[in-house]
């Protein structure tokens, strides 16, 4: 079980990584109309590509549409799927079921499916980079990465 005990904190850790950068756009961007701190600098990072919190967060492609709300901000719906993957990871902490061990990937995976576009948009689309987004994408890509390597070990405990 000692093996349970050192994936989970890092399962959790990203995840409440990822709720604190998300929730922290909303407050600061969206509630109070003030750029969250690091969103000031004005440098490339890529040719034609650069640091503008402002630009990605302004956009149309920072709200996601949902039935009866209308539009949402993105950074919301991110916080709402690293508080589920806490919830999924302490499922399957606690049960090692199945269920638990297949909710668990598929939710990851399509936090993982999610990325390539989110890039696109930011790289290719906006041609601007949030640190923010970029640090939420960080954590979903080595969220996965866990527990893909903690579901291969942890396969024959699982029930």
């Amino acid at each position: 079980m000692w093996v349970v005990n050192v994936w989970l904190p890092l399962l959790v850790v990203f995840s409440l990584g990822g709720v604190a950068a998300s929730l922290l756009v909303v407050y600061l961007f969206y509630v109070l109309g003030t750029l969250p701190p690091g969103c000031y600098a004005d440098l490339e990072v890529l040719p034609g590509v650069t640091m503008d919190c402002v630009r990605v967060l302004t956009s149309e492609y920072a709200y996601v549409p949902v039935p009866v709300l209308g539009r949402v901000p993105l950074d919301v719906a991110a916080a709402v799927w690293f508080v589920v993957n806490i919830g999924a990871a302490l499922w399957l902490y606690k049960t090692l079921s199945r269920g638990a061990a297949r909710f668990v990937f598929w939710w990851r995976l399509l936090g993982l499916a999610i990325l390539p576009y989110l890039l696109y948009l930011e790289f290719a689309v906006l041609k601007a980079v949030c640190i923010y987004c970029t640090v939420m994408h960080v954590f979903i890509l080595a969220d996965f990465v866990v527990i893909s390597i903690f579901l291969r070990k942890m396969a024959p405990l699982i029930r």
